[in-house]
């Protein structure tokens, strides 16, 4: 391997699998912080949670240089053609995560004003639960994205992944004390 080494290393694989294991260690996220998911999304990406550990640390705010974009928030219709419009803009393949229940299914806003989930006019991969989630809900999403792009499947295929809300880590450890 080394200088004045007598045996050489090589590697095989498939041309379709590197490309497969490049883009799923390497997925740029367009973030669409909308309103108070977002917060939880800013957390996802700090120190605590370590998000550099996928290869997703950098948030693109150009959506020509994304391939995954975080819906966290309500989505008004208003709204909803910029979210539409800037999706559009991303390039091929591209990746929805729908981030907490109000942009799942509207939340508790039933009125006129507010979309009853933005799968109505994007197609989404991963729905992560909760109000709002927890940024580890996020990562588990973030990791479900990747496993869909290593099956090999298309963005908006085959059945849809729920990551279900899990307990506060300190509720967790204050239960195991009593």
């Amino acid at each position: 391997m080394g200088l004045g080494s007598d045996s050489e290393g090589f590697l095989t694989t498939r041309l379709d699998q590197f490309i497969g294991w490049a883009r799923k260690n390497s997925l740029w996220p367009m973030p669409m912080g909308i309103s108070c998911c977002a917060i939880e999304m800013m957390s996802f990406a700090g120190p605590r949670y370590d998000v550099a550990r996928f290869g997703s640390e950098a948030f693109r705010f150009s959506p020509r240089q994304c391939d995954l974009m975080i819906v966290a928030g309500t989505v008004t219709y208003k709204m909803s053609h910029v979210v539409r419009k800037i999706y559009d803009q991303m390039p091929d393949p591209k990746w929805v995560i729908a981030m907490g229940a109000c942009t799942s299914t509207g939340g508790m806003y039933r009125s006129y004003s507010v979309v009853q989930g933005i799968d109505l006019f994007l197609p989404v991969d991963v729905y992560v639960a909760g109000c709002p989630p927890r940024p580890d809900n996020l990562l588990q999403g973030l990791m479900a994205v990747q496993a869909k792009i290593k099956r090999g499947e298309r963005p908006g295929q085959k059945e849809k992944i729920y990551i279900q809300e899990t307990p506060d880590l300190h509720e967790k450890q204050d239960s195991r004390k009593s």
